[in-house]
């Protein structure tokens, strides 16, 4: 456990598209510094995100188009006009733009009007990101020449990469390959600032790591012998998991496996490469479905559920050490929800990374529940829910009565609203991070929730307002935080 998990601390979970503002989704312009502001007023010390990858249309940032790139459209317009890269002039005329029109106005604007030392950054960053930069902005100019479809389906020799293939399309695709690149860019420019100025707030940035990637994307289609698919590049088996709290049918997530093999060969390289990117962007790390790295689900890609399915092994042991070896002990925790044997435990365990303890999974019928307050140790990180749960009031607005009546049993105070009670007991908990979701905070419903696993549709849009975030809710957050010394 390294020192910045190893103190009592408070948190936020809430994505950056979250965040208020007048564009499509939040941004990391002045809403985030904001929020920012606002932890610090209240005493919390950790903003946790969702990961910032660039989405596809189902928007869920756990299958993106990159495990190193940044979404754009997170990109605050505002910060290239303020740069004078783009002109108040460029945002009015004719219809609506989309925020990638508008970034790529910004970068003809870079290219005319930027000096010399400005160029030279973005030279320097194209040349250190060079090992995923160059293969994302050709796969992106690619994946836009053949109309969003998949990699499998372009063209045989742009699908195996051959080599005449992939020099043609760069010459062919060049000025879409920079303006990709400007974008990753500004992203990357705006997020360290943001990161920056957290820092000089005393916040620090908590992101979260997929453990597996998109099939559909420049990870999977410039690396494939990382991943196990077949000679034709296709997938005999996916990723998902097994019924569970969540769904009867388990989860297919679809995502392909790896080959551990070949990671084990290479001293797990690409992962090393992809943990360097995120370490850069965030103080703390979540590992997400940390249990696929002991046993991952394999389903035959021919099933349409996640029912039929096998535990397969992983190196998870291996990983973690070539990790320490690399990076020294970083701040990582495990989220190890779900189905977790003796043997995740151990791996977990064996390199002291804290765990999650979710109190909406806590008041079943057994004193030794896990996720009862009772039964943690300091070194776990205690949630009220996750992205992946209804709101907190949501949640127990849908409890019986006798349901109501096992919680107030164990914590108590019966004149407490439930949802404020599991608030008291997440920051009361001797667990050293609690968390605390902005819907909690904010004391809003179910129609607010982030995410329900197994759907496909209508997640991922929820966002705030600032007038939601009353006086008298940040009052009761700066008193909780200092009454259960959780201030730094």
């Amino acid at each position: 456990m390294t020192d910045i998990l190893n103190k009592r601390r408070a948190g936020v979970l809430l994505h950056i598209t979250s965040l208020p503002g007048s564009g499509a989704v939040g941004d990391l312009g002045q809403e985030a510094q904001h929020f920012i502001k606002f932890l610090h007023d209240t005493g919390i010390t950790v903003w946790q995100t969702l990961p910032l990858g660039t989405t596809h249309a189902d928007l869920s940032p756990y299958q993106s188009l990159s495990a190193h790139a940044g979404n754009p459209e997170l990109i605050n317009i505002d910060w290239l006009c303020k740069h004078d890269w783009l002109r108040a002039s460029e945002l009015d005329i004719g219809p609506p733009s989309r925020k990638s029109e508008l970034v790529a106005k910004g970068f003809a604007g870079f290219l005319e009007r930027a000096d010399q030392a400005s160029k030279g950054d973005f030279e320097n960053f194209c040349q250190a990101k060079a090992f995923w930069l160059d293969d994302f902005a050709l796969f992106m100019a690619l994946r836009n020449e053949f109309h969003q479809q998949c990699w499998n389906q372009w063209p045989e020799p742009l699908k195996n990469r051959e080599a005449k293939a992939l020099q043609e399309a760069r010459r062919r695709l060049k000025s879409q390959i920079d303006a990709t690149k400007f974008q990753q860019y500004v992203f990357f420019k705006q997020w360290l600032e943001l990161k920056t100025y957290a820092g000089q707030q005393g916040v620090l940035m908590f992101g979260d790591i997929p453990i597996f990637v998109s099939y559909d994307s420049a990870d999977v289609w410039a690396n494939r012998e990382v991943f196990k698919l077949n000679d034709d590049g296709e997938m005999p088996v996916v990723a998902g998991v097994p019924p569970d709290y969540f769904s009867a049918t388990g989860q297919r997530w679809g995502n392909p496996h790896f080959n551990w093999q070949q990671l084990k060969n290479t001293g797990f390289n690409w992962w090393l490469e992809r943990l360097k990117t995120q370490l850069e962007c965030f103080d703390v790390l979540r590992i997400d479905h940390f249990r696929g790295l002991e046993a991952a689900w394999e389903i035959p890609a021919t099933e349409d559920t996640a029912i039929h399915g096998e535990w397969v092994k992983a190196p998870g042991k291996a990983l973690l050490s070539a990790i320490n070896a690399e990076f020294g002990e970083i701040p990582l925790v495990a989220e190890d929800l779900g189905i977790i044997t003796p043997e995740v435990e151990e791996l977990r365990d064996e390199f002291n990374l804290p765990g999650m303890k979710i109190l909406q999974f806590a008041f079943g019928d057994t004193p030794d529940n896990p996720y009862l307050p009772g039964n943690y140790i300091p070194n776990c990180v205690a949630y009220t829910g996750t992205h992946d749960n209804d709101t907190t009031l949501g949640w127990s607005e849908k409890l019986s009565g006798d349901e109501k009546n096992k919680i107030y049993d164990y914590l108590g105070n019966p004149q407490t609203s439930i949802h404020c009670a599991l608030i008291h007991a997440a920051l009361g908990s001797v667990a050293n991070l609690a968390i605390i979701p902005m819907q909690d905070i904010l004391e809003l419903g179910s129609e607010h929730r982030m995410n329900t696993p197994g759907t496909t549709s209508g997640n991922w849009t929820w966002r705030f307002n600032w007038d939601q975030l009353t006086p008298e809710r940040t009052g009761k957050m700066q008193h909780l935080v200092k009454l259960f010394n959780r201030q730094i």
